[in-house]
């Protein structure tokens, strides 16, 4: 069995002990995605512990260095500014997968589809006739001073009422285990293609406990986002042609752009390849003009257009917009959709599934703390070093303070940061994320995970059966975000009901 601190077991049978970092049966306790309170192993984890066990420390590091020559030869790279080096280089991944039931991934893709049916819906209300603002479940305020507000967007016709086509929900395991949200990404949600790679990987690390875990497929993702976004446009043109619109190789992302692009057999576009004319969007190829009916943009905002936007942009294209109200060409997600995964407006979520759904909210939300609200205030200046506290409109780890690991001088600046501008910051309590075991410097150890499922809407919503699943590989670290220096690991969803067999 799998023993922390150990590169292999010692055995595969299932018996208690005291593992030197796991759960327990405190409430203060992360729960161990592995292991129960009583140090047991999981059944859904029962075959990948036996064949851990199977192995020696050499050949778990070897496997290792497989996966990461599988990702390096393949150009899986991610980039992260503002460190030592702004150089592309591998995202970390643990060949470790996270391993979760099907009767748990059943609620987990319920209430997903739920949520984002009721984001859906807010947003084509707050765009329209803004029923919720007047009825006060949202406050007005609230909503049209939020950065990510379009007013651009007011009363435009958006296909299916489906504003954000690609969503990436952020979900934590609370120490009860059950599954939470912690926030929710409608922009430009990016990690799917790490997903896709880790799959890949994962079957060459683990083969025969793969071929025998009865994981759900997740390759049809590629199709599955081709055919959302082709069926924005079903209505008015035959055979949509769909883009791929990227800022360039100096983006971050830019592999994952690239690899989409490829997958669905659909050309990768930056702004300079298109051109506007007559309303209409068209991208310049060697034998001329080609018509562009989809656009899935992965450029923000703020950079679309210059006409409309920022007018400094050199990422988007002049008049994109106007053609979009125009109704001639689809932009996927549509501009303004970040209005509703603002953090402060995430506090309403559940409030808003009921208003729009008659339902409560399937996954949960977390304590949220809004600054704006005095009392509110009050409570979070009197408890940074307890709290964590986000900025509204940041996002990737930056503009947060984890005050427990802060230290004094960092909160008292932060807490000065937050009464010059309460409006922009929230604080929620310090959440102990799960952890799931990994390879680290050649032992199996307990790293903090989060979950990021992918959400497909068009003419239906998807959920795919698959998620990223990152991870803080700092010892003792919260942040999981890859800009940050996390990493992602595997996650296999097991069909039926049935569980892995050894």
């Amino acid at each position: 069995m799998v023993e922390y601190g150990v590169a292999t077991a010692h055995s595969s049978e299932d018996t208690a002990r005291a593992p030197a970092v796991g759960p327990t049966a405190s409430l203060d306790v992360p729960y161990d995605e592995m292991l129960t309170a009583r140090g047991l192993v999981r059944p859904h984890y029962a075959a990948l512990d036996a064949r851990i066990a199977t192995l020696a420390a050499a050949d778990m590091a070897e496997r290792q260095r497989v996966l990461e020559r599988y990702f390096l030869l393949q150009g899986i790279t991610f980039t992260v500014y503002g460190g030592e080096s702004s150089t592309e280089r591998i995202i970390p991944t643990d060949l470790l997968p996270r391993i979760i039931p099907a009767e748990e991934w059943a609620t987990i893709e319920t209430g997903l589809t739920q949520r984002l049916k009721a984001l859906n819906m807010f947003l084509a209300d707050i765009y329209g006739e803004q029923q919720i603002l007047m009825d006060g479940v949202v406050p007005r305020e609230l909503v049209l001073s939020a950065p990510s507000y379009r007013r651009e967007m007011q009363n435009l016709f958006v296909p299916h009422q489906a504003y954000a086509n690609v969503c990436g929900s952020d979900l934590i395991r609370q120490t009860d285990g059950a599954f939470a949200v912690l926030e929710d990404n409608l922009r430009v949600p990016s990690g799917v293609s790490y997903m896709l790679a880790n799959r890949e990987a994962s079957r060459r690390t683990f083969p025969g406990t793969f071929r025998a875990a009865n994981v759900r497929a997740i390759d049809r993702y590629p199709d599955l986002l081709l055919a959302t976004l082709k069926s924005m446009a079903a209505d008015w043109r035959p055979n949509p042609q769909v883009a791929l619109l990227t800022p360039g190789v100096y983006n971050s992302a830019y592999y994952e752009h690239a690899y989409l692009a490829r997958l669905m057999g659909c050309p990768l576009v930056e702004g300079r390849d298109l051109v506007v004319h007559d309303n209409m969007v068209y991208m310049r190829t060697t034998t001329g003009l080609r018509r562009i009916d989809v656009i899935y943009r992965r450029v923000d905002d703020d950079f679309i257009d210059p006409l409309t936007f920022r007018r400094d942009s050199g990422l988007g294209v002049a008049g994109l917009f106007n053609a979009y109200r125009a109704g001639n060409v689809v932009i996927c997600n549509a501009p303004g959709t970040g209005v509703a995964d603002d953090k402060a407006v995430y506090a309403y979520v559940p409030a808003i599934i009921r208003y729009y759904l008659g339902e409560d909210a399937i996954l949960p939300n977390i304590e949220t703390y809004l600054c704006r609200e005095a009392a509110q205030l009050s409570h979070v200046l009197a408890n940074l070093d307890k709290l964590v506290v986000k900025a509204v409109g940041a996002s990737g780890g930056y503009g947060m303070l984890i005050g427990p690991h802060a230290s004094k001088q960092e909160r008292a600046d932060f807490g000065e940061a937050i009464k010059a501008d309460p409006d922009n910051y929230i604080a929620q309590p310090t959440i102990q994320l799960s952890t799931a075991p990994c390879l680290v410097d050649g032992a199996i150890e307990p790293r903090h995970v989060d979950l990021r499922p992918f959400i497909l809407s068009g003419e239906k919503i998807v959920v795919t059966p698959g998620a990223l699943t990152r991870v803080a590989l700092r010892k003792g670290s919260l942040v999981v975000n890859s800009s940050q220096g996390g990493g992602s690991k595997d996650t296999w969803v097991l069909a039926d009901g049935k569980e892995a067999q050894p």
